[in-house]
């Protein structure tokens, strides 16, 4: 019987808002398709191109987003660790490769692979799932928080958007705790109020079948 192999990756840890968003994707092994490589290696339309193909050939498939008060609360490295880990929860597999070098929480046998969304195509694909879900989400988030431009650059460091909060402040969505953010935050982070937009949501699932 073929083994299953799963891939996990994350992406968003360096935007000043927005989710840390991980997704968790698996392959019977030896699934195989150039076309699939690091998001970062990819066009936007690629990547769009390529969500139905992965989504198609992928015997499981899951997308996590751990939201900015989370973020704060634990600090970025163990946000993303934990999206990774709710991903890997909602699929079965022999083998779980992990992008970097951190360890996620998992009784599934892993191995962390540095570089790891270049070299193996389950993080490839998972990294392409989470690219793509967290750019449509950053859309959505620029129409309710008009004036920072969150569709142009998904909440990454810009010089455009460090100007929109130091205008305007930041919005719900942004890290109050990240290095230009809490300049322009009159309290605490941890008195924010409430839990912003979101905190953990699953944002999708999927299966063969």
């Amino acid at each position: 019987m073929k083994r299953i192999i799963a891939g996990v990756d994350e992406v968003g840890r360096g935007p000043l808002a927005g989710p840390v968003v991980a997704a968790a994707v698996s392959f019977y092994q030896g699934y195989q398709n150039e076309r699939i490589k690091d998001s970062k290696k990819l066009s936007k339309r690629q990547r769009e191109q390529l969500i139905a193909t992965i989504k198609a050939d992928a015997l499981a498939w899951s997308i996590i987003a751990v939201g900015p008060r989370r973020i704060e609360q634990l600090n970025i490295r163990e946000a993303s660790r934990l999206a990774m880990s709710l991903a890997v929860q909602r699929i079965q597999a022999d083998l779980v490769l992990v992008d970097g070098n951190v360890p996620i929480w998992t009784a599934l046998p892993q191995r962390t692979v540095i570089s790891g969304d270049s070299l193996h195509v389950e993080i490839s694909a998972a990294s392409i799932l989470a690219k793509v879900w967290r750019d449509d989400l950053m859309a959505v988030l620029d129409k309710k928080y008009p004036g920072y431009a969150m569709d142009r650059h998904a909440g990454y460091p810009t010089s455009e958007h460090r100007q929109a909060i130091s205008k305007l402040g930041p919005c719900r969505v942004h890290r109050r705790t990240f290095a230009g953010v809490r300049e322009y935050v009159d309290f605490e982070p941890r008195s924010t109020g409430g839990g912003g937009d979101f905190e953990i949501i699953t944002a999708q699932t999927g299966s063969a079948g």
